[in-house]
């Protein structure tokens, strides 16, 4: 087989000398299209510098007549693929098997595929024909996730998955789940709400109890505290040399002295009156010197008034 439209020689096409972008094709199924089959187009789009990606898509008829039925229908995952950064164009319809006219009609340089080979069709490896031209480029597959995986996962939780679209609002005639098993579907469902109820106030009560705990052990301390305080200050103010017996022997000591004062000495000399230091009372019932008195009768009152005085003070 030739190779179709005058295909570049891969070691040119790694270079940077190619005046025009690099063809490149790539096909598939595609269904659910997921990371696995991003990541393979990634790659064929960044194989040469300056490239084109191609994509094709199989169409139902095919996929289900080589491969099995598909989640997705065609149109859906033509769609898929449309809205892929690394895709240039998506090709419909493609062939299970490439042929050198559908390779000319592209313009087809390269075709990017992983390397295992892939038996279908009644060949062994429907690319043989492909890597004996040279034009073959091998990409790597992802592992851990595929199409299949994928509905290995649903299979295998088809109940969770089930109850799960129940709750969502499909009916059982859309999930094809028969009675028996959507009321069993819908009772296994309550009694995971009752469980989750359950949880929840469980949670919420060990928080409350947390919190009691920690409020608690907030108050021991501050009870602690203060009861250290209000014994330092009970000793500071009745112990034994606290400052109410200091209080109690002052107060004593006043009785004391106030009950039994000091004695006076038994003998104590008389005071003798200085004329020079007690001032001379003034006696106003005296006459003055410069007027006499006005009558016999009057003078006699005086006299006799001053008598009267003189017992007084004695």
């Amino acid at each position: 087989m030739g190779l179709p439209y005058s295909a570049i020689v891969l070691t040119v096409s790694l270079s940077s000398t190619v005046d025009r972008p690099v063809r490149v094709y790539a096909d598939g199924i595609f269904d659910l299209f997921h990371s696995g089959h991003a990541r393979a187009l990634m790659q064929a789009k960044t194989l040469f510098p300056n490239s084109y990606l191609l994509v094709g898509v199989c169409s139902d008829d095919l996929t289900h007549k080589f491969k099995g039925f598909t989640v997705m229908n065609e149109a859906e995952r033509y769609e898929a693929l449309r809205h892929c950064r690394y895709v240039d164009e998506v090709i419909r319809d493609a062939p299970w098997t490439l042929t050198p006219e559908f390779l000319e009609k592209h313009k087809i340089d390269f075709v990017a595929h992983d390397d295992i080979p892939y038996s279908s069709a009644g060949s062994d490896d429907v690319y043989k024909h492909i890597k004996e031209a040279g034009m073959f480029v091998p990409t790597q597959r992802t592992e851990g996730i595929s199409t299949s995986d994928i509905i290995t996962r649903i299979v295998r939780d088809y109940d969770v998955y089930a109850r799960r679209n129940l709750q969502r609002g499909y009916t059982a005639k859309e999930l094809n789940v028969s009675f028996i098993n959507e009321k069993k579907y819908r009772f296994q469902n309550q009694v995971d709400k009752m469980k989750e109820k359950v949880k929840n106030v469980e949670e919420r009560s060990k928080e409350f109890v947390n919190r009691v705990e920690e409020k608690s052990h907030d108050l021991i301390q501050k009870w602690e505290e203060k009861s250290r305080e209000f014994i330092g200050n009970f000793l500071e103010l009745f112990g034994p040399d606290g400052a109410w017996k200091q209080m109690f022997q002052e107060r004593s000591s006043r009785m004391l002295q106030a009950l039994s004062p000091k004695q006076s000495p038994v003998s104590s000399p008389t005071r003798s009156r200085s004329p020079s230091r007690s001032p001379s009372p003034t006696f106003s019932w005296l006459p003055n010197k410069t007027s006499p008195p006005s009558s016999p009768k009057a003078a006699s009152a005086s006299i006799s008034s001053m008598s009267e005085g003189d017992e007084d003070e004695k």
